[in-house]
């Protein structure tokens, strides 16, 4: 595939992403990784868990850095500008048009309706997502105990997520470097 050809697919593979999950990066995460990963054969299921974890880690919307940085994985920066545009393209021209009638029919039952079925989906995308990036992220008991602590802090908002973030990050490495030493590589 020339590369042309891999920036126009890169394009629309995510303006049909970002045109048509409603949801927000999170919804839009199972979505992504099906695209990337089995469609397309973009990146590996953890290197996708990775990129995940890059763009979580960065400001910004989940779905637009997840699109970056798999975009220039892919096919450098020409790439990410086609991801990242993709994925705006029909969101910004939706927002624009439902901002001008949004006002007329906000109290149309059948609108409440449709936007309480629609928080239903987006909760069940969710849900898929926590599930596929828990298969190839919890392997052991070490991260399967770091996951736990990590859900309850964030859960019952004991700590700010960054703050979970970084003390995750760090209680990894003084465990892969104490613990891990003469057995290889991390586990991943």
């Amino acid at each position: 595939m020339g590369k042309l050809q891999t920036l126009w697919t890169l394009y629309y593979t995510f303006l049909k992403i970002g045109g048509f999950t409603v949801g927000g990066g999170y919804a839009m995460l199972p979505i992504i990784q099906r695209e990337a990963v089995d469609v397309h054969k973009w990146a590996a299921e953890e290197e996708m868990t990775d990129i995940i974890t890059l763009s979580q880690s960065m400001p910004g919307v989940l779905g637009i850095n997840a699109a970056t940085a798999l975009g220039t994985k892919v096919a450098g920066i020409p790439g990410a500008m086609a991801c990242t545009l993709g994925m705006v393209s029909l969101p910004i021209i939706f927002v624009l048009a439902v901002a001008t009638a949004f006002e007329q029919f906000k109290d149309l039952v059948a609108v409440q309706y449709a936007f309480t079925g629609i928080r239903a989906a987006v909760a069940a995308l969710i849900l898929h997502a926590v599930i596929r990036l828990l298969k190839p992220t919890v392997k052991d008991i070490f991260q399967i105990i770091l996951f736990a602590a990590a859900f309850i802090c964030v859960v019952l908002e004991f700590f700010p997520m960054q703050y979970v973030l970084v003390a995750c990050a760090l209680i990894a490495i003084f465990y892969s470097l104490t613990f891990r030493r003469g057995k290889g590589s991390a586990d991943r």
